[in-house]
């Protein structure tokens, strides 16, 4: 198979679903191997089915706040695929519960999928790559720049993982690792987590009208506009890019 990312391996988190699975999909159409991962099991069998290519894409059951999961897969990526070259942290939840209902739990949760989760997959990325180098692709939102008030605890989480970013970028060129870090930043992209969150409100109509007016190009993005941006950030192309935050918004956070 010839491609942009040809004898590449990627490990993409939260793989069955929405960005993930659009990302999983980019990455093998562009000539990579990519271990997909996620807690569904269904979707993600159901996608490396879909996709055929048995030995260019392989499923492993990953809770990315599990510390010792985190192990084995990269055990498991190693005797499959024997690399890695590009990480993509794509696993996240929201959950809208009010902020004073808000139970410590459930906060904790959210933060253990969204920070958590992205601090161990850097950490283990970083062990298998820092010999050859490679490329890691955080996944923020624009709830890493403002406020959104059916969502603090996911603006909590993503902004630490947008300043973990830069810090974990600058601390791969300090100890001289050829690791680039980024993060992207969508904006409201039509996903089941995003249609999830229209559902919390209970008027998700009405609601999702006021979210697509948030954005000046007039609409939500898609899966794909946020998988192109990821394969950007972990090509050659942005070989001079690392502690970057894009936003791919719509115009969100132009205003």
């Amino acid at each position: 198979m010839t491609g942009e990312f040809s004898g590449k391996v990627a490990l993409v988190t939260g793989g069955a679903s929405g960005i993930g699975r659009e990302t999983v999909r980019q990455f093998i159409a562009a000539g990579a191997s990519v271990l997909v991962t996620d807690i569904n099991e269904t979707g993600g069998f159901a996608l490396c089915e879909e996709i055929g290519q048995a030995d260019r894409i392989r499923f492993f059951k990953l809770d990315v706040a599990s510390e010792e999961a985190w192990e084995t897969a990269m055990e498991f990526n190693r005797a499959v695929f024997g690399r890695l070259d590009i990480l993509v942290n794509s696993a996240g939840i929201a959950i809208s519960t009010p902020l004073e209902e808000m139970s410590l739990k459930e906060w904790q949760f959210q933060n253990s999928i969204n920070l958590d989760g992205t601090f161990l997959g850097v950490k283990n990325a970083i062990l298998e790559m820092k010999e050859k180098g490679g490329a890691i692709v955080n996944i923020a939102s624009i709830a890493a720049e403002v406020g959104i008030f059916a969502a603090p605890g996911y603006c909590a989480g993503k902004a630490g993982v947008k300043n973990f970013t830069k810090a974990a970028a600058l601390y791969c060129a300090q100890y001289g690792y050829k690791i680039r870090i980024n993060a992207i930043m969508p904006g409201y992209i039509e996903t089941p987590m995003v249609s999830g969150v229209l559902k919390q409100q209970g008027t998700p109509g009405t609601f999702g009208e006021k979210l697509r007016k948030l954005h000046p190009v007039g609409h939500f993005g898609q899966p794909e506009d946020i998988a192109a941006g990821i394969l950007f950030a972990a090509s050659d192309k942005a070989k001079f890019m690392t502690g970057s935050a894009i936003p791919i918004d719509g115009g969100y956070l132009a205003q």
